[in-house]
């Protein structure tokens, strides 16, 4: 059986504890990965800190280089990396090659690191006095990945840390840790030092030890709200700096102007692609009066049904498995919560099989109708291929649905009408508003977060939040007195007028 180790400069122990990997189109477990534990990390902080110094002292454009040679080796090696990845989550190739590249998109950001860390200056700030600022990296930091996007997330962090001039160490999901530890030999392969990028596995006993060795001085985890929470605080309490990204349920509003043809393709690939395992996914759509839920219906229907349900590696499947079997039972339990409670099952994905794949782990396609904010189906991120209809009697409670929610992630409006639109992106309580654009990630040069319980911390990921994120902000303020040492031209503190 093929094993999966930790990519640490020097030796690893011999793995003492295991994790499955399973191959989620066959039902089948295909590796092992080894799970380290607080002395495995020891290795990985001192070589980090071996090699840090030397490359904060690096200038930024041969770090530049280095980041620019890493984006060709993906950009070379991304099919393999695609398979590979997909091979271990499930989402389908396609979807893989774009967890690639979105994560590419930041890599080519860090490239412009030169221009990034370019500082602020004022000349005659005071009497022959002036004033510039700089930015330095932290030393080293750390990342906590999730499983749902293993290539996308990891680039998000590690990219804008490392070109800033910090070392490295990622912690991703046990469930799908390939890709991380390929693209760190990538890193190396492009001219990095061993050390400056290592990847270490482990479960919570690695993240507790990350979150509280001493050495680590930044932390960025994406995961569910509670663990967010959670590694919120107890970074914190241990001096770090720590930016944390929680779980999400994306409300779609949809307005009576609205091109129903148009969201219904949208909503196809926002809430089903991936098989709804994203904190982007939009798995609310929310349509203002009953006869635009009515008609809205009568189009998902169709649509739904005609999605393609395959393996990985199926290039006609609009998605493919979920990752785990205790995910698929997850998930199938919260449509059974949603019965319950008086939701209408309009299509059922429940004991969805393949043929030929009956092992492996599928949900099917779920459309639940007549969804209301009192339920705890609605409440919580479900995360899998289940679109719930909320309705919303007009505006005013369409833009009060997700602002009051206890996620505020992302957030979609369609419609044609220019100043509802205007109008929604300003009062809505929520961080990310795509306007007729069904998942709005920010590109590589704004930068990704949501609000309230989607996200613990004031930096976001990416762009110039993430590298004040990475960076620590210096400011000098200075004089080059000409005088012949008689104190006459000694400087007198402004008094406060």
């Amino acid at each position: 059986m093929r094993q999966v180790d930790h990519f640490i400069a020097g030796n690893s122990p011999a793995a003492t504890r295991k994790h499955k990997i399973w191959n989620p189109s066959t039902g089948e477990v295909q590796a092992e990965v080894a799970l380290g534990d607080a002395s495995l990390l020891d290795q990985a902080v001192a070589a980090a800190k071996k090699v840090q110094p030397e490359w904060a002292a690096t200038n930024p454009q041969k770090r530049a280089r280095v980041m620019f040679e890493f984006k060709r080796l993906v950009e070379e090696n991304k099919q393999q990396l695609a398979e590979l990845l997909a091979s271990e989550h499930g989402k389908v190739v396609d979807d893989a090659h774009g967890d690639v590249q979105r994560g590419l998109e930041v890599i080519e950001y860090a490239c412009g690191i030169p221009q990034a860390l370019k500082g602020e200056y004022t000349q005659g700030a005071g009497p022959g006095i002036d004033v510039y600022s700089m930015r330095q990296p932290l030393g080293i930091g750390a990342g906590i990945t999730p499983f749902n996007f293993p290539a996308m997330i990891p680039m998000w962090m590690f990219g804008m840390a490392i070109a800033a001039g910090n070392a490295f160490i990622l912690k991703p999901s046990e469930r799908d840790p390939s890709v991380p530890v390929r693209l760190a030999e990538l890193f190396v392969e492009a001219g990095a030092p061993e050390g400056l990028l290592q990847v270490v596995h482990g479960d919570k006993e690695m993240v507790d030890a990350i979150l509280d060795h001493e050495d680590i001085a930044a932390v960025s985890f994406v995961g569910s709200s509670d663990i967010a929470h959670y590694v919120y605080k107890r970074g914190v309490a241990a001096g770090k700096r720590v930016q944390a990204m929680g779980g999400a349920k994306n409300h779609g509003i949809v307005m009576p102007d609205a091109d129903l043809d148009q969201v219904v393709n949208d909503l196809a690939g926002a809430a089903f692609g991936s098989a709804g395992e994203r904190c982007m996914a939009l798995p609310v759509v929310v349509p203002v009066g009953e006869d635009t839920a009515d008609r809205l219906r009568e189009k998902l229907i169709p649509a739904i049904n005609a999605l393609r349900v395959g393996v990985s590696t199926d290039k006609d499947a609009h998605y493919g498995p979920v990752v785990t079997p205790e995910h698929r039972a997850r998930i199938e339990q919260w449509i059974d919560t949603a019965e319950k409670e008086g939701a209408e099952v309009v299509i059922d994905g429940r004991g969805f099989s393949l043929q030929g794949h009956e092992d492996g782990f599928f949900v099917g396609p779920t459309l639940l109708d007549r969804v209301t904010t009192d339920m705890e189906s609605y409440q919580e991120e479900i995360f899998g291929p289940v679109l719930q209809i909320v309705r919303a009697r007009d505006f005013e409670d369409a833009v009060r649905l997700p602002s009051e929610h206890q996620y505020g992630n992302g957030v979609a409006i369609f419609t044609r009408n220019g100043h509802a639109a205007r109008e929604f992106a300003h009062r809505v309580n929520v961080g990310m508003v795509g306007i007729n654009v069904p998942i709005p990630v920010p590109v590589s040069y704004h930068s990704f977060g949501g609000w309230k319980r989607s996200g613990f911390g004031d930096t976001d990921q990416y762009g110039m939040e993430g590298l004040k994120f990475w960076t620590k902000a210096k400011k000098v303020t200075q004089r080059w007195p000409d005088g012949g040492g008689d104190g006459s031209n000694a400087f007198v503190i402004p008094t406060m007028g």
